[in-house]
């Protein structure tokens, strides 16, 4: 297999800017890919955030793009640390120097597209005049959804036309959906193409993206499958592009969540995985000023609906009405205000059972991987997650809904191989049932600590993924 150099633009990336999933996945797949002997890189939107503004850079391109009757200077910067691939930021202040991604204090930006066309123009605009020349672009979710077309369609950027383009979905939710009044942000292309960008007359940037790039992937079987019969309105789409459509399961980076080297966690992982589960739980307990001794149930995550938050609300409230005690559930996130608050009142009425934190913390979410006895996943959305990766990493027992990506990584353990525990609808019955199953897991220690130690022999790193992906970029060379 010859060795390809790849691009992968996004609008974000693990360690520099990360709001979820999106960012761990293009702070890792590149990692693997370079292991294997490719050129990676990868390519961001320099935001005014912390991360960013305390690093240092090198400045290797200088330009202008035009937006309708604005000029706006740009420049493309190399980042200087260390890292295991080229992280490269495109450096547009006008509209980037911001202390957030997609929003701050005071709410979103409210100019995505603007922003969008800029980060893509600008990178453009580089590709065309610079020393390395990619083999494959690879475009992350709907921001970067119109790359495939206007290297296809737009005569500015002609010259990158033969450039295979692959286009992965990472939340199908957020589809780019702008009116054509912002039309004049665009480059020019013939009008008789416009048609490929458009969806139910509205400009649509994950629309453009699924039809114009070469080869089209998700993050996992399952949801691919899903968005054939649920992607807001985009179900034929999905359907009439499956011949160039694939779902790959995510992977994470074992690198960065080893419990033998994890420096966010108090004790690592020598020999006993009891004694290792044990000193994390209790270090836990310490960090969160709780003494409660029953098992841990823990959420990490954003509080939102398409998480299930709501859900796991009305299950908290119905199992902890019954079985006050039984288990400490200790949930780590932020989200909508309403679930917040939710959150806030139940864990008021339950203060012994719920553990609340309602904030972002890296280091306490490894600790609470590592200290933790059970994770809860009862999404109502999931196109892959990486958390019951990092559970099952740190010998964590996942319990999840069965869609998307968690159907694909985990088995319930009432099958050969099984993994979790598994449930299949967002009711109360079959919520009720899965924590049910909790404690009587947890009391057999023999099952229990087998469990713990067969899961986290499971090999959920990038390797075989990023072969996958070799495979299509070779094939759309070919």
């Amino acid at each position: 297999m010859s060795k390809l150099k790849i691009l992968h633009l996004s609008t974000e990336c693990y360690p520099a800017a990360k709001t979820g999933g999106l960012g761990d996945v293009v702070g890792a797949l590149p990692k693997y890919q370079n292991r294997a002997g490719h050129k990676a890189d990868v390519i961001i939107p320099k935001y005014g955030i912390p991360w960013i503004k305390a690093s240092e850079h090198k400045n290797i391109f200088e330009g202008t793009i035009s937006l309708g009757m604005e000029s706006h200077y740009f420049s493309i910067d190399r980042y200087q640390g260390d890292s295991e691939f080229d992280l490269l930021f495109a450096n547009i202040p006008s509209l980037f120097d911001r202390n957030g991604i997609y929003a701050d204090q005071n709410g979103f930006f409210g100019d995505e597209f603007k922003r969008w066309i800029a980060f893509i123009k600008s990178v453009l605009k580089w590709l065309i005049t610079a020393e390395i020349q990619y083999d494959i672009l690879h475009c992350h979710d709907h921001h970067t959804g119109l790359i495939p077309f206007f290297i296809r369609y737009c005569p500015e950027y002609e010259k990158l036309k033969q450039i295979p383009t692959v286009f992965t979905i990472h939340n199908g939710k957020y589809q780019g959906i702008n009116s054509w009044k912002e039309f004049h942000y665009l480059p020019y292309f013939p009008g008789e193409f416009g048609g490929l960008i458009e969806w139910n007359d509205h400009i649509n940037l994950m629309s453009a993206g699924i039809r114009n790039c070469w080869s089209l992937t998700t993050v996992s079987n399952s949801y691919l499958n899903e968005l054939k019969y649920d992607s807001d309105g985009l179900e034929w789409l999905f359907i009439n592009e499956s011949a160039k459509s694939v779902g790959i399961l995510n992977g994470i980076d074992t690198k960065q969540w080893d419990p033998t080297t994890d420096g966010l966690i108090t004790n690592v992982l020598k020999k006993s995985i009891s004694q290792f589960k044990k000193n994390n739980r209790n270090a836990l307990l310490d960090q969160i000023h709780s003494k409660n001794e029953a098992p841990i149930v823990a959420f990490i995550g954003r509080l939102v609906y398409e998480k299930g938050i709501d859900f796991l609300i009305d299950l908290l409230q119905n199992y902890l009405t019954y079985y006050p005690g039984s288990l400490h559930f200790v949930i780590l996130g932020t989200g909508d205000q309403l679930f917040e608050s939710s959150l806030y009142f139940l864990h008021k009425r339950f203060p012994e059972d719920i553990t609340l934190i309602l904030k972002y913390d890296e280091s306490l979410a490894h600790q609470m991987y590592a200290g933790s006895d059970f994770l809860i996943m009862p999404s109502r959305v999931e196109p892959c997650g990486l958390n019951q990766f990092y559970a099952l990493r740190y010998g964590t027992i996942p319990i999840v809904r069965r869609i998307g990506g968690l159907a694909d990584s985990i088995t319930d353990i009432g099958d050969p191989g099984g993994n979790g525990i598994c449930f299949d609808n967002l009711s109360i019955h079959d919520g009720m049932h899965a924590l049910n199953r909790v404690l009587p897991l947890y009391q057999n220690k023999k099952e229990f600590n087998l469990l713990r130690k067969n899961i986290m022999l499971e090999d959920n790193s990038w390797d075989a993924s990023s072969e996958k992906y070799a495979a299509i970029y070779q094939s759309l060379i070919a």
